[in-house]
C-alpha cells in the first residue's frame, strides 16, 4: 500500500501538482485519505525522499525539492545542451577573466611547458536563474593566440563550448573527466546558495580538440542535490 500510495504522490509531483516549493499532504492527512496506518504513510514518503523528490523537514513537513539533472558520462556535452534538453533555461555570472600562468597540475593537463599563459575563467553556471554548479576553466594557449580573448559579454551571453566553435575555430572531440564527492567549502556554499555543511560533486575534465590537443582543463562543483550522473554499463 504504501509503494501505490508513493506512486500517486510522485505522479502528482511529475505533472506539476506539487511544484518545487509545495508541501505534500501530511501522514495525518494521508492516513485520512487512504485508510491506511501512520506506518504506512511514513514509509511512502520516506521513499519518496530516498529518491530525491521531497526534503522532509521539522514543522515544516514534506517539501517537493526541484528535480535532479541527470548528465550520461558516455558524451561531452555543454552545460547549456544538458539543461536545454531538460528544459531548463542556462545562465551564466561570469566572475573573472585573466590571463595567468598555468600551475603544473594545468599545465600537465593541458600537456604546456612550465610557466605557460593559460587563460583562467571563473563562472557560476544557473538553471533557470539559480545556481547549479561552480567552473574553473583553463584554456590552452592555442585557442586565444588565434582568436583573441573572449569577453565577459561573450561568456555571460552562451555557451563557451559555442564560443570555442564559433570563433576560435575549435570544435572538441573528446575528453576525459573525474568525478568525485566532496564537502563544499565556505567560498562555493555561498556561490551555491547552500548552507554548510553541503555536499558537491566535483568534476575534474580535460577536452580535446583534432589530433587529441588537449584545449580545456575545467573543475566543476554541481550541487549534489541538483545533478547526477549516469553511465551505461554492458555485462563483460
Amino acid at each position: 500500500m504504501w509503494s501505490q500510495i508513493a506512486e500517486r504522490l510522485r505522479r502528482a509531483i511529475e505533472d506539476g501538482t506539487f511544484r518545487p516549493g509545495a508541501v505534500l499532504p501530511g501522514e495525518a492527512e494521508l492516513n485520512r485519505r487512504f485508510g491506511v496506518s501512520r506506518t504506512t504513510s511514513r514509509a511512502a514518503l520516506d521513499h519518496l525522499e530516498t529518491e530525491g523528490l521531497i526534503k522532509r523537514k521539522s514543522g515544516r513537513g514534506s517539501i517537493v525539492i526541484e528535480p535532479r539533472v541527470t548528465r550520461p558520462l558516455n558524451r561531452l556535452s555543454s552545460f547549456s545542451q544538458d539543461m536545454r534538453v531538460r528544459g531548463l533555461q542556462p545562465g551564466y555570472n561570469t566572475r573573472s577573466l585573466q590571463l595567468t600562468i598555468a600551475s603544473p597540475a594545468v599545465a600537465a593537463e593541458l600537456k604546456l611547458a612550465p610557466n605557460s599563459p593559460v587563460l583562467e575563467i571563473d563562472r557560476v553556471l544557473l538553471a533557470d536563474a539559480s545556481p547549479m554548479a561552480t567552473s574553473l576553466t583553463y584554456l590552452a594557449p592555442a585557442v586565444f593566440e588565434r582568436s583573441g580573448l573572449p569577453t565577459v559579454a561573450d561568456l555571460d551571453g552562451g555557451s563557451l563550448y559555442a564560443w570555442l566553435k564559433d570563433v576560435a575555430g575549435i570544435a572538441l572531440t573528446g575528453g576525459h573527466e573525474k568525478i568525485e564527492g566532496a564537502i563544499a567549502d565556505a567560498a562555493t556554499a555561498r556561490s551555491l546558495g547552500l548552507k554548510q555543511p553541503a555536499a558537491v560533486l566535483v568534476c575534474h575534465r580535460t577536452s580535446w580538440a583534432l589530433a587529441n590537443l588537449p584545449v580545456e582543463h575545467v573543475i566543476l562543483r554541481y550541487r549534489a542535490d541538483r545533478y547526477s550522473f549516469h553511465v551505461g554499463l554492458a555485462q563483460s
